[in-house]
């Protein structure tokens, strides 16, 4: 938030290139980190995470991705009262066979770039996404050495960043017939179809959705295992990594009406509040469309 604030201030606008600048901030700001902690904690180079942001303004929708996480829109076909999942992001999963495609094109002199371990593809061997926030140990070879874990350690020095925290962003003119969007990390996702969870969301009231969704997956998730849910669910946390990846999940509620009257509203076009962010009122004006949040 406090990237965005600064950004959105400066140029009185939301637009793809404050989104990337906000990313490229968070990104700056986490190396500085592990440089510092570095000498005493020198396993914070091999910590990373996916990053994915949504932003409405003016009746614009911006979603910008790293990693696994999952943006999905459910959109309303008046013409049969059905509720379509429209993606939103893209994703930056090595098991996708044009991400694979993306790093060989990327580092052409690298065969093993990309590696098939244990039926799973992971870069280098180590991590199956290839754009994150963090992850230094992947991004510059000062980090790549002891007293980092041996697993995390490279055979060979490498001289150019192998991992990117170039995000994925695409803009979406909000419809009066898109209906709410769901964010959730890959944990949701590896057990739900796109249309499962819209459908979820769509056929059950809205208080306690993203709780719903987070059940349906970790109900899939103990089938696959051949168990009960009860049964997974007394499983220790520590453990239950083994069983299914962690989940997060927000569902976002669009009024049509509001959505209507943002895209027609005039003059400076951001708001920014919250995350402790104090910024001078003439900065600030009414922006975007209220929503819901579950």
């Amino acid at each position: 938030m406090l990237e965005f604030a600064g950004f959105t201030s400066e140029h009185q606008s939301m637009s793809v290139d404050v989104i990337r600048k906000a990313y490229q901030a968070t990104e700056e700001g986490f190396l500085s980190l592990v440089t510092k902690q570095w000498p005493m904690k020198p396993q914070i180079a091999a910590v990373g995470s996916c990053c994915l942001v949504g932003v409405i303004c003016g009746g614009t929708l911006y979603i910008a991705n790293l990693g696994d996480s999952r943006a999905v829109l459910g959109k309303l076909v008046k013409a049969t009262g059905e509720v379509l999942a429209i993606q939103l992001s893209s994703e930056h999963n090595v098991a996708i066979e044009s991400v694979r495609q993306e790093m060989h094109s990327m580092h052409p002199d690298d065969s093993q770039i990309v590696v098939l371990k244990h039926n799973v593809w992971r870069v280098k061997g180590l991590i199956q996404v290839s754009r994150s926030i963090g992850d230094v140990y992947l991004k510059k070879a000062e980090f790549n050495r002891e007293p980092l874990y041996a697993k995390f350690r490279l055979r060979e020095p490498f001289k150019r960043p192998i991992l990117s925290s170039e995000p994925s962003i695409s803009v979406h003119e909000l419809q009066s017939h898109d209906q709410f969007l769901i964010f959730a990390s890959d944990g949701l996702w590896e057990h739900l179809s796109n249309q499962d969870a819209v459908d979820i969301v769509q056929n059950h009231p809205r208080n306690g959705i993203a709780r719903r969704l987070v059940k349906a997956a970790l109900q899939e998730a103990a089938k696959k295992r051949e168990m009960r849910y009860s049964d997974l669910k007394k499983i220790d946390r520590g453990v239950r990594r083994h069983f299914h990846d962690d989940i997060t999940v927000i569902v976002v509620f669009l009024d049509a009406n509001l959505v209507s009257r943002a895209s027609s509203v005039k003059g400076p076009s951001i708001s920014v509040r919250g995350g402790g962010v104090n910024l001078p009122a003439k900065t600030l004006a009414p922006c975007g469309t209220p929503i819901e949040t579950q």
